[in-house]
């Protein structure tokens, strides 16, 4: 029995350190590229260091200033605007092209590489796209706009008025292939009694999709909001290629003006406040959904 035990402590002790050897790489990784920087950010967020000099203990004077900074008060509400407008658009487009590919149409497989194709293709290209499209004297947007008799088209990207909404435009059909598979995936997993027993009450289209559909995907509509609202809220690669910001400070949103500070102006303490205001800006987000689904998320 003794024996039996020790062989049996033994295999445990070696299963732990194969277990810890496996997941040994991705704790260091979660060390070194996580946890470390986000710590000494936050430390750094009460100096002032420009990367070469002597770093100086400022306490909480970068989040002061930040009260009274006007570009960062631009670059705030143009994150949220940009929030606004791109997440609910996302998620409802992302629910229609579901449910429409859900009924079983022909060359559903098609429709569906096309619209997650976007998705998973590269930032550079797809702003490159959109640079040409949005074009405002040789774009087809605006060619065909004047063809309808709309003698002075909009700018779009070099318009102040019409450049976040431009990028958001983008970002939508870049965005919304990805939620549409995690909308198809809840639809598949509806049991079909459900609608049956909703046909049998005398339901019709309408009446089972507001009873049975929505309710059953509220679970993956919550989770799309948190991840819309997170990944709209960090949105740089588009800004960055597609306006610079620009023009003016119409598309300064907040990841950009924290790239600009710290890189550009080399004010890296200024730039982990501004960071950890975000983060605090989208931990508010957050917290306000997830006390707020308990009641309409159904389990």
């Amino acid at each position: 029995m003794k024996q039996e035990r020790r062989s049996s402590s033994t295999m445990i002790r070696r299963n732990r350190l194969v277990a810890y050897t496996f997941l040994l790489p991705n704790i260091i990784g979660f060390f070194l590229f996580i946890l470390i920087p986000v710590i000494a950010s936050f430390v750094m967020s009460f100096t002032s260091w420009n990367g070469f000099g002597v770093i100086e203990f400022v306490g909480i004077e970068n989040y002061k200033n930040l009260l009274h900074d006007a570009n960062f008060r631009i670059s705030f509400i143009n994150s949220i605007l940009f929030t606004l407008i791109s997440v609910p658009i996302t998620l409802f487009l992302s629910i229609l092209i579901a449910i429409a590919l859900n009924r079983g149409i022909r060359f559903v497989k098609v429709f569906r590489t096309a619209v997650f194709l976007p998705y998973v293709t590269a930032t550079i290209a797809v702003a490159a796209v959109w640079q040409l499209i949005f074009n405002p004297s040789m774009g087809p947007i605006n060619g065909t706009l004047m063809k309808f008799g709309i003698d002075n088209p909009p700018g779009w990207l070099s318009s102040p008025s019409w450049a976040l909404l431009s990028v958001s435009v983008v970002y939508i059909w870049h965005s919304v292939g990805y939620y549409m598979i995690l909308f198809l995936a809840g639809l598949q997993n509806i049991p079909d009694h459900l609608y049956e027993a909703a046909e049998l009450d005398g339901a019709g289209p309408i009446s089972k999709f507001f009873h049975v559909t929505l309710p059953m995907l509220s679970p993956v509509i919550f989770f799309t909001m948190i991840i819309g609202v997170i990944n709209s809220f960090k949105v740089f690669d588009l800004i960055y290629v597609l306006t610079g910001g620009g023009p003016g400070r119409s598309t300064h949103v907040l990841v950009y003006d924290i790239y600009n500070t710290a890189f550009k102006q080399f004010e890296y303490g200024y730039a982990s406040a501004m960071a950890y205001v975000l983060f605090l800006l989208i931990l508010i987000f957050s917290f306000i959904q997830f006390k707020g689904q308990k009641k309409w998320v159904n389990y």
